[in-house]
């Protein structure tokens, strides 16, 4: 067993980064552009209306913006609310088995404004909680989802802990002491996926990592080996037991992980697990014209951690929906799309939709991809029409948008804009997104 504790400490507080190339800083800046689209498009959404009404009711004062408005507050209430919006319509960015943007960049603009950070030092405080969340990532053999466990708030915790660390400059006994701490509070349940609560997960991991941080400077204690022992972090998310802690972590040692993984930029703003077939179907419904009437039968063949997550079968509302392989296919054959448009109550009710929902079948296919564990190796779609013929996708490897298969500039832009929309300044904003390592503060990060 390895002090992984302590070295992620010394990670945070003195980072030796191997490399920090171009391709480095535009995946980082992508996140933070991807995060604040996806912030704004949610903002007005119900759950973070509710945050704000108890924020409101607490009256925490702060430096720290609220959606990038006037509205100020604490990091801890700031990070909260924004990461949470960040979230609420599932159109954020995805990687190691979770959305790492919408935790770490709310964590580490919230914090940033806070203590005058650049634009560069947020960029960086990110990368550390990045790459803390990705070591911790890889030494777990079982898909967390299958266990109950949302990575983005239990690991997300972790990460956000790191990055807020770094901002405030603890000393690595500090930052080590701050990341055992949140190791006790982090949680978030799959069976809350479909409902408010699931993007308030990103919510309390960004706000329970700064947290954890304020108090670690306090002068709180906790152990020193809280993420490794034997009852600790770790072992605790593996019931299995087959978490990996014999070999020491490789963070600032030869290589930066968000290199290697990268961030896949969501096309739809859904569960990231319907995307593989949604894109299946809406190429086979393209290619041959398909009308709804002339579908018989469509069989989605999915990995079992992702069949998981797709809990609900019969979903009457927008937000149950984005947790539906049924709804997603038949969106993709009702109106040829699966937007913000589409995940809407009204739609998912009617009757065009109900009724190819109906035709839907789910089938697992066994093993994991190596490259995503929480997925199979390739999902696959088979229609079959009402003349007998049977259409089939072929096994799909990646959703477009996925870091090995990337969206287009355009697809980025049109996202961008789409979330956008109705904001004043917004070619403004995405220009400082764009260049934020030349910026000296956060203050033009605004939106009105």
């Amino acid at each position: 067993m390895v002090d992984l504790t302590k070295q992620y400490g010394q990670f945070i507080a003195q980072p030796q980064w191997s490399a920090r190339s171009t391709k480095e800083l535009d995946i980082v800046k992508s996140g933070f552009i991807d995060t604040i689209a996806t912030m704004i498009a949610g903002r007005n959404e119900p759950v973070v209306k509710i945050l704000l009404a108890q924020h409101d009711r607490a009256a925490s004062k702060g430096l720290s913006s609220i959606l990038l408005g006037e509205q100020k507050a604490s990091a801890v209430d700031a990070a909260r609310i924004n990461a949470t919006a960040g979230h609420a319509l599932d159109f954020d960015d995805v990687a190691l088995g979770g959305h790492p943007s919408t935790v770490l960049v709310p964590t580490a603009l919230a914090l940033g404004e806070e203590v005058g950070a650049s634009g560069q030092q947020v960029l960086d405080a990110y990368l550390v909680g990045y790459e803390v969340w990705a070591d911790l990532f890889v030494r777990e053999k079982d898909p967390y989802h299958l266990k109950g466990w949302h990575p983005t708030a239990v690991l997300g915790t972790i990460g956000a802990a790191a990055c807020a660390a770094f901002l405030r400059k603890l000393q690595p006994v500090q930052a080590q002491t701050a990341l055992a701490i949140a190791a006790s509070l982090a949680s978030g349940l799959v069976a809350n996926f479909g409902t408010m609560t699931k993007p308030f997960h990103a919510g309390e991991a960004a706000a329970n990592g700064i947290r954890a941080v304020d108090l670690a400077l306090a002068g709180m204690t906790a152990s020193d080996d809280a993420l490794e022992h034997h009852a600790g972090f770790l072992a605790a998310l593996s019931p299995l037991g087959r978490v990996d802690i014999s070999d020491s972590s490789h963070i600032g040692h030869g290589r930066l992980r968000i290199g290697e993984n990268g961030l896949s930029i969501k096309k739809y703003p859904a569960c990231y697990a319907v995307h593989r077939v949604a894109d299946g179907v809406l190429d086979l419904v393209n290619k041959e014209d398909l009308q709804p009437s002339d579908i018989v039968h469509v069989e989605a063949e999915i990995g079992e951690a992702q069949a998981s997550m797709l809990r609900n079968h019969e979903p009457k509302t927008g937000l149950e929906a984005k947790f539906s392989l049924e709804f997603a296919v038949a969106s993709a054959v009702v109106r040829r799309k699966l937007g913000l448009g589409e995940l809407v109550d009204d739609f998912v009710n009617t009757k065009e939709v109900q009724s190819v929902m109906k035709r839907i079948e789910i089938t697992k296919r066994q093993g994991s991809c190596p490259i995503e564990p929480v997925f199979a190796e390739h999902d696959r779609v088979k229609i079959t029409l009402s003349n007998g013929r049977v259409l089939d996708s072929g096994d799909i490897r990646f959703a477009r948008g996925n870091a090995l298969l990337p969206l287009s500039k355009a697809d980025l832009d049109a996202k961008f804009r789409d979330c956008t929309e109705g904001v004043e300044g917004r070619d403004q904003l995405l220009h400082v997104l764009t260049s934020m390592e030349q910026q000296n503060s956060l203050n033009d990060l605004k939106v009105y």
